[in-house]
């Protein structure tokens, strides 16, 4: 369910019975497109989260702790000026819009009250989180709009705030049977669900399938074939969920799909899902940090990391560009033994040879068959000098191919690397993982090395964690998610006994169950391969081929990139990834 009118009317109820007369201790900027009050009343602290995203943009109560940035934005700090130690006398939903207006009571620099109102304005990606004067003066912005985004409305400081064009929608909670029929007797022949959500503010489109289906009238049946009592039971079941909302008699749940998985969310019981498995929640702000949890975060470190998957992704190309130009100077080379040959042959018969000729045919004493072999000839050198000439070419090419040996090898070896990088950016569960491979990243010339100072080296000494799970038979299997966990995994953490897991020839995560040294059981080797799996670039493929050997038969090159170690004793298994499997194994923090 869209964050509609009457989830965003739970949001609000809540709001209001916890902070009306708080005060604003701190705001916060997390990221570029959020912000965090903290607000303290009646002794009690709350953390209200309003983030403009364009994924999933929101308001509501949080206990999720966020870095902040060490210099405050500037929409922080205008936000900090004037409603630091503000007093929040009211939140509103104006026309049962999506949008929330916070006011908040402060003195000003003039020593006087002043009311200055925070906007959140949820629109998709046009959402928005504005600061706005008693005078209706837009103060600030966390997005700006110029005219040249906007033709319609500007979002500058100073300009003058407007609502939203109105798309001549109604106010539901203002309606009455007489509207409602004129509604449907006026329209254009459309859907009954489609009318209502499209004549209605703060009606989803599945709010609006509930109305119906609520009144058992087909969603899609079309509005002129509509009876008078229909449209009359219809207004009726759009009516109860007026009342709920007015008796502020929510009901926030999530609804899972038969394979257990999230389907939607309601803050009201919706007929359409009784045969569904439903979780309740205590508050909207409880469901909506636990629907959006890994949905916000997934979006979060795909922006942090779009620079780093674009960077590496370039250089892969690079090198599958630079493998491509030497597998065809191999195939160009293929045949330099020959040029030796030619050689050889033009110098045992070189009194039979003139000057002057363009070809000739020589019989091979090299070949068993002895059969002729065609030379061709420059008929402006001598004969030796031809000789001298395919003896040269042929080193030439002799050198070359020794050359390519040792650059095919780097630039695989490089290929890979990336490969495993970019395996590892794909696969970050936070913040800190993003922060490890950009080091790492540095540390190995891809990317400038940033300059740290005191208060940047104090948050960097916080690291991210290999992930940790417990197999069925309790053994402790651990994950590394980048190249520099894997080292520390492989290299400092395990002991010689300890099984080490990878895919074969394929970028991956290393994988190591500790033994204790104990035999470890296949149904433990089973999981632990299929957590190497999982988290490779094959991921999403059958059969896919892991190799897993004793930790004591590991070691790493000198020279060696971040994550890249050898072994010849091993033994292959061929693991289709199992994400059921997975899901169901213990994974600790």
């Amino acid at each position: 369910m869209a964050l509609d009118g009457f989830t965003l009317s739970n949001i609000i109820y809540e709001l209001k019975s916890n902070i009306i007369g708080g005060r604003v201790d701190k705001v916060y900027q997390p990221e570029k497109d959020e912000i965090i009050l903290q607000i303290r009343n009646k002794g009690n602290a709350y953390k209200l989260l309003l983030t403009a995203n364009a994924s999933s943009p929101r308001l509501h109560f949080t206990s999720i702790q966020k870095e902040n940035p060490i210099n405050a934005p500037l929409f922080c700090m205008v936000l900090r000026k004037h409603l630091s130690s503000g007093k929040i006398i009211d939140i509103t939903q104006p026309k049962f819009e999506r949008i929330v207006n916070i006011q908040v009571e402060s003195i000003n620099e003039l020593g006087d009250y002043s009311v200055k109102t925070l906007i959140f304005e949820i629109m998709g990606k046009h959402s928005n989180i504005i600061l706005i004067d008693d005078k209706n003066n837009i103060l600030e912005s966390i997005k700006h709009i110029s005219f040249d985004k906007s033709s319609v409305r500007e979002i500058l400081p100073s300009r003058s705030y407007s609502l939203p064009p109105s798309q001549n929608k109604k106010n539901p909670l203002e309606t009455n049977f007489k509207e409602f029929m004129d509604i449907i007797k006026n329209s254009m022949p459309t859907k009954a669900q489609q009318i209502i959500y499209k004549s209605y503010n703060g009606i989803s489109p599945i709010l609006a399938s509930e109305i119906c289906i609520n009144a058992n009238v087909d969603p899609s049946i079309n509005t002129e074939e509509l009876l008078d009592n229909q449209i009359e039971d219809l207004y009726k079941s759009l009516d109860k969920i007026i009342k709920l909302n007015l008796q502020e008699k929510f009901n926030p749940q999530i609804i899972y799909n038969e394979n257990d998985t999230v389907l939607d969310f309601t803050v009201f019981d919706f007929t359409m899902f009784n045969n569904l498995e439903k979780k309740y929640f205590s508050s909207i702000s409880e469901l909506l940090e636990f629907f959006y949890k890994s949905k916000d975060l997934t979006y979060r470190l795909n922006q942090k990391s779009q620079d780093l998957k674009k960077l590496i992704s370039q250089n892969i190309e690079r090198c599958a560009k630079k493998k491509e130009i030497q597998q065809k100077t191999l195939k160009d080379i293929e045949n330099r033994d020959n040029l030796k040959l030619y050689g050889e042959l033009i110098t045992s018969n070189i009194y039979a040879i003139k000057k002057g000729m363009t070809k000739v045919k020589l019989n091979n004493f090299y070949s068993e068959n002895f059969e002729e072999v065609e030379i061709r000839l420059d008929p402006n050198l001598t004969p030796a000098e031809n000789a001298q000439k395919y003896f040269k070419k042929y080193n030439k090419e002799k050198r070359t191919f020794i050359a390519l040996q040792e650059q095919i090898k780097q630039n695989n070896e490089e290929l890979l690397y990336l490969e495993s990088v970019l395996n590892s950016v794909q696969t970050c569960s936070d913040e800190y993982d993003i922060k490890e491979i950009r080091a790492e990243l540095a540390e190995q010339g891809f990317l400038k090395r940033q300059k740290n100072n005191k208060n940047n080296k104090q948050k960097s000494n916080k690291k991210s964690k290999p992930l940790h799970f417990i197999s069925s038979d309790g053994f402790h299997i651990y994950v590394g998610k980048n190249n520099t966990q894997n080292d520390e995994l492989t290299l400092r953490f395990a002991k010689s006994l300890d099984m080490w897991f990878h895919t074969k020839d394929i970028a991956g995560s290393h994988v190591i169950v500790v033994s204790d040294g104990k035999d470890i059981p296949n149904s433990t080797l089973n999981e632990a391969a299929n957590l190497a799996a999982y988290y490779s670039k094959a991921t999403n493929s059958s059969l896919v081929p892991v190799d897993y050997t004793l930790k004591k038969f590991i070691k790493k090159p000198n020279g060696a990139k971040p994550g890249m170690v050898i072994y010849e004793t091993n033994k292959t298994a061929y693991i289709t990834p199992d994400e059921k499997l997975i899901e169901h194994m213990e994974k600790l923090d």
